[in-house]
């Protein structure tokens, strides 16, 4: 199964992005994706941005995940 996280874009140099959330920090590629500006969300996936998400779509994912490890169904 893949699994692809919602993360908010907090910095980008040229076509590599450096995506956050919850203190977290990767670099992500944005070559598959257009138009991402800092402060958008953008689903990453394997390192690469997959697609643009907008934020409530991107924070109700988030809070989906967050139930799900609370309640165990998958690790934290």
């Amino acid at each position: 199964m893949c699994l692809g996280v919602p993360m908010k874009v907090v910095s980008i140099d040229n076509d590599i992005a450096i995506c956050e959330i919850d203190g977290v920090r990767r670099e992500a590629s944005l070559m598959m994706v257009e138009n991402v500006a800092v402060g958008d969300f953008v689903l990453i996936h394997a390192g690469f941005a997959m697609e643009k998400l907008d934020e409530e779509n991107a924070r109700e994912t988030l809070a989906l995940f967050r139930q799900l490890v609370a309640q165990g169904v998958v690790p934290e």
